[in-house]
Formats: structure tokens, sequence, C-alpha cells
């Protein structure tokens, strides 16, 4: 990609070459867009300029100065802003990125692009190649399968919906084209804003390159200062945006199945919760909720009285959500249907016509969703099911998922029909020349499923401004994160998909998706109570917890194993419950600054290689690390402490501090999962419930691991809607030979509670307290009951040889 010269504004540098042009712009601190067009010919009268480009993952659009200044050596072009340089390469285009310390983050050792005549339209293929030293790990990439680090591994970004998929499945059902690269302790990120079918090779073919390909025909990347991993988080979040505060019952646990088929299947498993006393907020309804598979309907045979079901949920502290899938049944007289024909508002086959598919309607037609004016008529359509007492949608088959589709008087599989009478297909879904407006499906397939969110999200803050949307989606791609949770679609209930939604879900929080789960205990097979347990106990810790399961599979609540499988899957839901102050604060936290709840050991440990390593543990924010049993029969497990303190908290009771940097047995029966609380950190809990109230706390306990500081935060609010708050922080240390621990709040959120339990790990008995109630010595814990409004402890110690509690 030859490059000639450049011009040169305020905000931006673009480079022109005879068949090429590159531009460069900064949008945030330590972040550089590159706009490369390897196959562009300007052919225009006037101004040479760049075509405009729409992205629909990026919310945030501005253009920081920069400096550009000219090397005669080897004809090389820098531009600099605050925080990275450029150096841009005019021969070749190509170019190597440096921090503020004139660190090399990454190098560019190719850009090409090719067009190709095609018919019904050219085709484009655009490639560019980094270089990977040996050692340098390589994470995110969003919801993939493989290791932590997917260094050796081969990737296809097509949103595919896959039933069943498998360990080594690929693609899945969310494309996200962004990743971070970490070598000695050094991270930088890289994010590739194309909606076009890609494919990305880590290093497979070639050890010493990461190599990108798309349809597309340009390559619009972004790169990332750290230098730690959660800075380029930051900075990769604050692009494209962060995930909305959830409402806390969305938090709680949550029932689904496919086969309730009637408002008695419903009925009969909240009754079946509240029965066996165990903590549920949510039930989902699956298809069989609607009249002939047709969305924004209800069978009233099956469900007579949508409205009533959900007044009787809600008294039993239980939210209704309902599957929402895109394909919209071709019925004249379907009210549905007759506004999208009205209105133009479906996608088209290359010929014009309404494009015919079948999902479970049969014929069924594709809202275009890259439209605003569809999205808008789409969002309005929830207007009846909130008014019904519906709490939520769950957006699924949106990849979007087509099984057959319909040319005339034929149907044709997908799976089975000649190319001839279908076009190119990939997967399940539509052609790839299906039009969406003036686009083909090969560029927005991949796009689809957030403007299907983005519609129910825009729609649902319309229609109950005072409420939270809860959205869950299966499908997605970059910035999905603003509009919906997600999970990880069609599993199975295997041992090894249950270690495997470990490493998805870390990917999927790297690349700005913290609110996710996994179905618990698999979706399709056969759960054993086993499998039940120990899927709940990481389930535990999933931001997004909800146990579902799919026709012709055994069901699956929890009391259907009996006992003690029963009893240790209570344990596991009211462990959630006391959890969820901590919960509730990583969610406020995930908002603001885009951290996921679950991370992994080396997002704070960046240089060590045991930490990258290590698959089968995580961080519950920054100071519990849970080292959950993922094998079949395993009753003690090997973990990795990472450096620093930790003091084990498996029963929350006393227990001598273990050096970090190191590995450790531990005893994990049946009903345990160990946890491991670093030095300084803190966790906030409650009572456990059988469903959530409010998030302004009447009951807290905080178990702090005393240290030489101590830093921890507690969010509150009424749970729902968007008014009064309050954060709590906690700030303190040990000082000489005294612990000091102070309190402030910021928000007008009046205090709920009356007092507060302090848990102090990792001290002996004080001869002194002062700014509690009282204190006392539990089980090597010093416990203390402080007023809720107090603004500062100090422990004093006892004289040496009197504090062995």
């Amino acid at each position: 990609m030859r490059l000639e010269d450049l011009s040169v504004e305020p905000t931006r540098v673009t480079f022109w070459g005879p068949r090429a042009a590159l531009q460069v712009c900064s949008p945030l601190p330590g972040v550089l867009r590159l706009r490369h067009l390897p196959a562009f010919k300007h052919t225009a009268p006037g101004p040479r300029e760049l075509p405009p480009k729409q992205s629909w993952a990026v919310v945030e659009h501005r253009e920081l100065p920069l400096s550009v200044r000219r090397e005669e050596r080897g004809g090389v072009a820098v531009v600099v802003t605050e925080a990275l340089s450029l150096e841009v390469s005019l021969a070749r285009g190509t170019w190597r990125l440096l921090d503020a310390a004139g660190r090399e983050l990454a190098r560019c050792e190719d850009v090409s692009g090719e067009v190709m005549p095609d018919y019904p339209v050219d085709r484009f293929r655009s490639r560019l190649a980094l270089h990977t030293p040996p050692g340098e790990a390589w994470l995110g990439f969003g919801e993939k399968v493989g290791a932590l680090d997917k260094r050796g591994m081969h990737f296809v970004f097509w949103n595919t919906d896959v039933m069943p998929h498998h360990p080594d499945t690929d693609p899945l059902y969310q494309s996200i084209p962004f990743c971070l690269g970490l070598r000695e302790g050094l991270a930088w990120g890289f994010f590739l804003d194309e909606s076009w079918r890609m494919e990305v090779d880590v290093g497979a073919e070639d050890a010493s390159l990461v190599q990108w390909e798309s349809s597309g025909p340009e390559l619009d990347t972004y790169l990332f200062a750290g230098p730690m991993p959660g800075d380029v988080v930051r900075r990769y979040t604050a692009l494209t945006g962060r995930p909305p505060l959830p409402p806390l019952w969305s938090l709680g646990a949550q029932q689904s199945r496919w086969g309730y088929e009637n408002a008695g299947d419903v009925r009969s498993v909240i009754h079946g919760y509240r029965a066996h006393g165990l903590p549920l907020d949510c039930v989902y309804l699956d298809i069989d909720y609607m009249e002939g598979y047709k969305v924004w309907t209800w069978d009233r045979t099956r469900y007579p009285d949508p409205a009533g079901l959900a007044r009787e949920a809600a008294a039993q502290g239980v939210k209704l959500v309902t599957i929402i899938d895109p394909a919209v049944k071709a019925e004249p007289g379907y009210r549905v249907y007759d506004e999208a024909l009205a209105g133009d508002f479906l996608v088209r086959n290359d010929r014009g016509s309404v494009l015919l598919g079948e999902v479970w309607p049969k014929p069924a037609t594709f809202p275009d969703f890259t439209r605003e004016e569809v999205r808008t008529w789409w969002g309005r359509w929830h207007q009846g099911f909130l008014e019904a007492g519906i709490a939520g949608v769950w957006n699924d088959m949106n990849e979007p998922a087509c099984f057959s589709l319909v040319n005339g008087r034929e149907t044709f599989d997908i799976k089975t029909a000649p190319a001839a009478h279908l076009g190119k297909v990939e997967g399940p879904t539509l052609p790839h020349d299906a039009r969406h407006g003036h686009r083909r499906h090969l560029e927005v397939h991949n796009v689809y499923a957030l403007g299907m969110a983005r519609a129910a999200y825009e729609g649902m803050r319309e229609l109950a401004p005072e409420r939270r949307p809860f959205i869950l989606t299966r499908a997605g791609s970059a910035g999905i994160q603003r509009y919906a949770a997600m999970w990880t679609g069609d599993n199975s209930s295997y041992w090894a998909h249950l270690e495997l939604s470990l490493t998805m879900l870390l990917g999927l929080g790297l690349s700005g998706v913290s609110f996710a789960g996994v179905d618990v205990p698999g979706f399709l097979g056969r759960a054993n109570g086993e499998l039940l347990v120990r899927w709940m106990q990481v389930g535990t810790f999933y931001p997004l917890m909800r146990n579902h399961s799919g026709k012709g599979t055994p069901p699956q609540e929890p009391w259907r194993f009996g006992e003690p499988y029963l009893s240790l899957a209570r344990e596991c839901l009211e462990r959630r419950y006391r959890l969820l102050p901590t919960l509730y604060t990583l969610s406020h936290e995930a908002s603001v600054e885009g951290l996921p709840v679950m991370r992994p050991l080396v997002m704070y440990a960046p240089g060590d290689e045991e930490a990258l390593r290590t698959d089968d543990s995580f961080l519950f924010g920054r100071d519990l690390l849970v080292a959950p049993v993922v094998r079949q029969g395993q009753r003690r497990r090997l973990v990795y402490l990472p450096e620093g303190r930790w003091v084990p908290i498996f029963n929350l009771g006393a227990s001598e501090e273990i050096e970090g940097g190191q590995h450790v047995i531990a005893e994990a029966p049946l009903g345990t999962v160990p946890l491991w609380l670093r030095a300084g950190g803190a966790l906030a809990l409650t009572e456990p419930a059988l469903h959530t109230t409010s998030a302004n706390w009447s009951q807290l306990t905080w178990h702090v691991h005393v240290a030489e500081r101590v830093d921890a935060r507690l969010y509150e609010d009424a749970g729902e809607g968007y008014g009064e708050s309050r954060l709590t922080r906690l700030v303190g240390g040990l000082a000489g030979d005294r612990f000091v621990l102070e309190r402030s709040t910021e928000g007008a959120l009046p205090l709920a509670r009356g007092t507060e339990t302090l848990c102090l790990h990792g001290l002996l008995a004080p001869r002194e307290v002062v700014g509690a109630r009282e204190h006392r010595m539990r089980n090597g814990v010093l416990e203390l009951t402080v007023d809720a409004g107090w603004q500062r402890l100090e422990v004093i110690p006892s004289p040496p040889g009197r504090g062995s509690g």
C-alpha cells in the first residue's frame, strides 16, 4: 500500500497514494484511529477526500489535536499525540505504534486490498498483518472458544446459530473483533471497526503474524494504549459505550425452559421454587407463549390472561421475561406483518422482492434494523407487553437465523439446497446479497442483532422511562453492551462446557461485554446432581445467573435432582443473594468504567506467566479470587494465587494468610467453593432472601482483609429507576501498630439500616476499638458492630503476648 504525500489538519492526517489512502486521528487520549483504504482510488472532481464511514459500534466521535513531522530517513512520517506516536512508512503504508516512553506496542507488517468484479455486486478483500513477537499473548476477541490466550487460533467473525456447539466450534453467535496484546507486562489494544464478515489468524499460519481479513473495502482500526489491561478495556469501552446499570432483579436467580407451554407450567415452577425455599427473581417464557410463532402475540388458549399471570408472579417477587424473535410471519391480516409491509420495513432479496424464509414462523420476513424508522417502529411494539406487566425481553434467533428460503412456491433448505437456488449463504441465515436498504447482508449481518437490541432498549426507555430496560440477547457485535446482556447460546450439559464457560465469559468481559452468563447446567443433554451443583457454584459468580434447558431434555429445576443436591443448590442461591451488594457495586463500576465483573487473574498481574495461563480461576471484581471445581469427581484442586497476601474465606471464618506467587491445594468437597480475599480488599454482603427488593441494603456486613492499604466501595440505590443513590468508600490501612478505617459517602440516598457489621480478617484480639458500638473475636475474626453512619474506626492492638483472642 504505497503512499506518496499527505495532507495535515489540526485533528487529522491523511496519507494519499495512487491506489490507497490512510487517515489518522485521535478520538480519545491514548487512542488512535487508522482508516486504511488499501484499494481506494480518488476519481471524483474537486479536493481529495475519503468517503463517509458509518460506525455501528463507536459512540465517541471527537478528534483531539495531533501533530506530524516528516523524517527524511526512509520516507517516514510521525504522527504524535500526548500518549502515543505512529511512525508511518510512505513506501509501504505500514506503521509502528509507540507509547509515550518510546516502547513499541504494535507494528503493522503489511496492508493490502483488492476489488473483484462479481455479480450482483463487486467483492472486496482487505488484509492487515501485525507483527507478534514470541511470547506475546492475545486476549479478548469476544465470544470465542479456547484458552484465555488465543495465540495459535483462527477465528471467523460471522454471527451463527449453532446447535449444538462444542469446545472447538467457531464461529458462534457474537462477533467482536477487539483484542489485547500483552507482552512483558505491557498491554495494548486493537479494534477492527468493520461490520463485514471477517477472519483473524492469531499466529496459527505464521507464528510471527496476527493476520486480519475483511470482506469490506477498508480496515477501520483503533489502537489503544495500556499499560495495564484494565486501561485498555476502559479506553475501548469509552469508545464503544458502557453497559447501563441493570435493574437489581436481573442480578437475582433466573429460571427458564423451552417447554413451559402454558400459564400453569409457569405457576408450577414459581410454586416449586417457593415451596422448596429457593430464591428466584425471574422466569422466562419461550416461544410456546406465541400464537403460531407470531411475534408480539399471545396464544390465548395457553396464556388466557398474561397480565393476570404477571400480577400473580409479581406477588411472589418474580418478574416475567418473554422471548422475542425477529422473524415476522408473512400472513396478511396479521398487524405486525401488515405494518412492516406497508412501511417497507423488511429485508428484500436481490431482485427487490420481500425476502421470505422460515424460522419458527413459516413463511417468515425479517425487519431491517439498520434503519432508524424500523427500529422506532419495532421499539413501540413493546408497549402492549410492558402494559401487561412483562419486565424484560429476550432477543433470540437474531443472528439472524433462517432455516430455509422461499423462492416462489418452492422452499429450499439452506443446508442442502444448491447455491443456484439460494445465492451465497454461509450458515443458517440470509444470503450475502440480501438487501438492507442500500446495503447488502454481507456488510450488515453481524450488526443485525445490535440494531434489534437498540430498538428494544430505546423503545423501552421511551415507553417506560421510570424503569431500566432489561434485554437479553444471543447475538451481538461490538457495542452490544450499550443495550443488552448476553448469554453464550445453546451449550450442553458437559463438564467441558462448564470449564469452557470461564474463558468465554472472561473473553467477553475483556471485550466490553460485562453483563453475561451461561445456561446452567447446560441447555442440551442430561445433567446429574453433581454437575448441577458445581455449575451453580460457578454460576453464583456469573453476572447473569440463569437455569435454562431445551425441549427433549429432562427438567432441571433444582428440586428435580433430590437430596443432597437440592440443599446444596439452595446454598448456592443463598450465597448469590448474600453477594448482591458486591455484585451490584461491580455492575455500577462496569457502567462507569467499563470494567467487567469477572476478571482474569492476569488483569492485575500482567507480567505473571502463571496468572496468564490460569483458565480455571478468576477474580470477582478486583479482590475476590474464585477457584471453582469444574472437573467431575474432583474434591480438591490446585489453585494459583498471584503475588500479594490472600486469606481463604470459604466459610467466612478465620484462616491463616497465604503469600501469593505460588500454587496451593484447596480442599473442595461437593458443598465448597474455594475463595480467597486479597489483602486490602473488602466484600460487602447482605442477608439471603427469596427475591430482591431494594439495593439500599437494610442489612450489611463487610468482610475486610486488613493490609497496609484498604480501599473498597459500595454503590446503593432503589435497585430500579433513576432516582437518588449513594456511593460509600472505605479507605484506610495499618498505620504503625494500629488499623484505621474511614468511611465517606456521595449522594443523597438516605440510609435504610441503623447498624453495620465489619468482620476484620488478619488481626489479633485488640486492646481497644474506637468508633464501634461493640466488638468481639469470633472464630479468629474481629467482628465490630457500628452505627450505619460511622465515619472512623481505630483498632488498637493488645500489648505483646496478650492478643491471642
